[in-house]
């Protein structure tokens, strides 16, 4: 069962580490941006790695469905670009960050999500 479909009352923990992790981010990027250091967070949505292929199969047998249903209809229902997102595309936001182009970018958060949180 991935995050997403747990009960509401089971995701607290999940959700406030998140969003600790943001803050966390936030705050370091205030306190060390005098020192030319620049603190972001990138937030891809589903990424096609072995956990995320684990979580396919075991939601899979859990609800009894196919593997492509759980693609579908679970993991990619809430994205309108209905993609994973790739390692590509995260090694992509990360060589940004490290360019000097982005020396002034600090605090953000960067999301990979193909609209998800638009929505």
């Amino acid at each position: 069962m991935s995050v997403q479909e747990l009960p509401e009352y089971a995701k607290s923990a999940y959700i406030a580490a998140k969003h600790g992790l943001l803050g966390f981010s936030k705050t370091i990027a205030l306190e060390v941006a005098e020192y030319d250091i620049t603190i972001n967070t990138i937030c891809p949505a589903y990424v096609k790695t072995p956990l995320v292929e684990k979580q396919i199969a075991d939601q899979a047998k859990y609800y009894g469905i196919s593997e492509d249903e759980v693609i579908s209809k679970i993991m990619l229902a809430p994205m309108p670009k209905q993609s994973f997102i790739s390692l590509e595309e995260v090694t992509g936001s990360v060589l940004f960050l490290l360019n000097p182009v982005s020396r002034n970018m600090t605090g953000q958060t960067i999301v990979l999500d193909g609209a998800w949180t638009a929505r």
